[in-house]
């Protein structure tokens, strides 16, 4: 193997970034690099990054101590040692991103990248993208929320978009075992820490906008403008796949000098779903341009939008329509995104991964056309995260669902009670439609329990997660598991 495993010089990995001063010899080969001290080893290369919780700088010493020679400072520090090297500059996020492709060799010249960024959508989206291309043949890397995969290989995964070291990690090995294609979700996050800096992309998709992490980019205006500017990215013969119901639409093809591809339900496109048949088991439709109908395996309008991305990507891929076909057909479900849990009962419990108001929203308009009986809601929101959609997801659960439990999601370091008071904020006119059970675990145990014959449970919040933070801990928790107990457990008892 050659390359980053091995060592590579100095001069070599600093040699785009801006570079303010140089205090020492660049005559120095690097072995591994790292932004975590404990992760440096002899002859490494630290990256000092202030970072919102930690500020690196403060962990130099440390740095030095597990085998540093080289330190990226962005910030002026006290005390400077002989025999290291320092290379101060503007942005140290910046710098990674430069450093880190030298070092694996640019992987990214290797692999065609398309990228998918919106508030709902990503992970199916991915998926579904990922299944057309392996059903052409194409060996295809994942990059994403429920997890990192080459070919069916899963890697482990602590973000919905790694920091640009570990993407540049992660193409690395995908390009040693011969990907040809990488399909991943771009958070907002990402865009905004630099953490996809510097990458081009063949193909990009927007889905769509809807309010989420105000908390960090404050006003929907930053976010928007955050999310366009992963279609700056696309290369100018490359292809931005955007959805044109959306408002915001054309801020994202505003941003973008590729190709524009559109998609749609209800204004024409490029690509426009007819004849939709909706059942719970799954969706059905047929495209503007094609005879054959496409039989999708997960349900709901928001999927169709899903499935025209994916369809749209394929396409300007140059991948046939039958190919295109069965490739969505052969996607079963998505962990985690309107999961159907199944215990041979007589009424439906779905887990949905919905942490936002308009993704709530979205789900209970397709289980509100679904439903025979009573539809039973279990939700919470995250501690840390943005407040102002509390309320409004409060308020589109009473009115969809005919009764809702409150409950805990991960509170992180806030209160479940005070995170419960600002849901409630949006449930005053339907007091009689809900219960509080601060108890994530005995709220669908009590959701399950009120369900009779042809009663719809939805449990939203977490998905495909299989723990619960919480301010000093976190713990295994995994909605799919609960509910099957409860369901078995209620079965029992009859």
């Amino acid at each position: 193997m050659s390359g980053g495993y091995y060592k590579v010089q100095l001069t070599k990995v600093i040699k785009n970034i801006e570079i303010e001063y140089i205090d020492g010899t660049k005559n120095i080969d690097i072995k591994n690099i790292s932004y975590d001290s404990r992760q440096i080893k002899e002859n490494g290369l630290f990256i000092a990054i202030d970072g919102f919780k930690t500020d690196g700088h403060e962990y130099i010493n440390e740095a030095i101590s597990n085998g540093a020679l080289v330190i990226i400072i962005e910030n002026d520090i006290e005390n400077y040692f002989d025999d290291i090297v320092y290379v101060k500059v503007k942005d140290s996020r910046e710098a990674m991103a430069y450093i880190s492709a030298e070092f694996y060799e640019y992987p990214q010249k290797d692999l065609k990248l398309i990228g998918v960024t919106g508030t709902n959508g990503k992970t199916t989206t991915t998926n579904l993208i990922k299944s057309i291309l392996e059903n052409k043949g194409y060996k295809t890397g994942l990059i994403g929320t429920i997890g990192n995969y080459i070919n069916k290989e899963e890697l482990d995964s602590s973000r919905t978009t790694p920091n640009s070291l570990e993407l540049n990690k992660l193409f690395y090995q995908m390009k040693n075992k011969g990907i040809e294609y990488v399909v991943m979700e771009v958070s907002s996050h990402a865009i905004d820490l630099k953490r996809i800096f510097n990458l081009e992309f063949d193909v990009a998709v927007f889905t769509n906008i809807s309010q989420d992490h105000l908390d960090y980019h404050k006003t929907l205006e930053n976010y928007i403008n955050v999310k366009s500017k992963l279609f700056t990215q696309v290369k100018e013969n490359g292809y931005s796949i955007i959805n044109i119901d959306d408002n915001f639409s054309n801020k994202i093809i505003e941003s973008t000098k590729s190709n524009v591809v559109t998609y749609s339900l209800n204004k024409k496109s490029d690509f426009q779903a007819k004849n939709i048949n909706l059942k719970t088991s799954g969706v059905s439709f047929k495209l503007n341009n094609f005879e054959k109908i496409i039989n999708l395996n997960i349900t709901g309008k928001f999927n169709i939008y899903n499935a025209l991305a994916a369809i749209a990507v394929a396409s300007v891929l140059k991948i046939d329509y039958n190919t295109i076909k069965e490739g969505l057909e052969k996607v079963e479900g998505i962990s985690g995104r309107f999961e159907l849990i199944k215990e041979s009962q007589n009424y439906t419990v779905i887990v949905d991964y919905a942490h936002t108001a308009d993704g709530m929203k979205n789900v209970l308009k397709t289980i509100k056309e679904l439903a025979e009986n009573d539809i039973i809601i279990v939700f919470g929101c995250g501690g840390d995260r943005d407040k102002e959609k509390r309320p409004e997801m409060g308020k589109i659960a009473t009115e969809y669902g005919d009764f809702v439990f409150i409950t805990t999601d991960n509170p992180r370091s806030e209160k479940p009670e005070s995170i419960i008071n600002d849901i409630e904020k949006g449930l005053e006119k339907n007091k009689e439609k809900y219960r509080i059970i601060v108890e994530r675990k005995k709220a669908i145990y009590k959701a399950i329990e009120m369900a009779n014959k042809n009663d719809i449970v939805v449990i939203f919040g977490k998905g495909h997660e299989t723990y619960q933070v919480f301010k000093n801990k976190t713990i295994h928790f995994d909605d799919r598991e609960v509910a099957r107990e409860a369901i078995r457990s209620k079965k029992e008892r009859i």
